[in-house]
C-alpha cells in the first residue's frame, strides 16, 4: 500500500473514531473498505502509536480515551532552529 493511502486511511479512521461513528468493527471495516483483520492491524499500530483507543460495547463504536486526534502533515522548520 502507498503512503498516500496509508495516511488517507489513518486519516478517515481518526475522524470516524474522533466522532463515535465507526460502529461495531465489522461496520468500521467496511466503511474503510478493508477487511476486519486489516482493521484490526491498523488499530494496533494506531495504539504503538499512543492512541488511546477503546471500544464501547455500549454505544458499540470506537472512541478514544482522552481528547486528542492524528495530525499527520510536513512542518516547515525554521532554518536558525537548526544551526542552534
Amino acid at each position: 500500500m502507498s503512503l498516500l493511502k496509508y495516511v488517507a486511511r489513518v486519516k478517515r479512521m481518526d475522524d470516524l473514531i474522533r466522532r463515535k461513528a465507526t460502529g461495531t468493527p465489522d461496520e468500521f471495516a467496511q466503511r474503510l473498505g478493508i477487511s476486519k483483520s486489516m482493521l484490526m492491524l491498523n488499530l494496533m499500530e494506531l495504539k504503538q502509536l499512543g492512541a488511546p483507543v477503546k471500544f464501547s460495547h455500549i454505544e458499540q463504536t470506537y472512541y478514544y480515551e482522552n481528547n486528542g486526534r492524528f495530525i499527520l502533515q510536513f512542518e516547515s522548520i525554521n532554518q536558525n532552529v537548526l544551526e542552534n
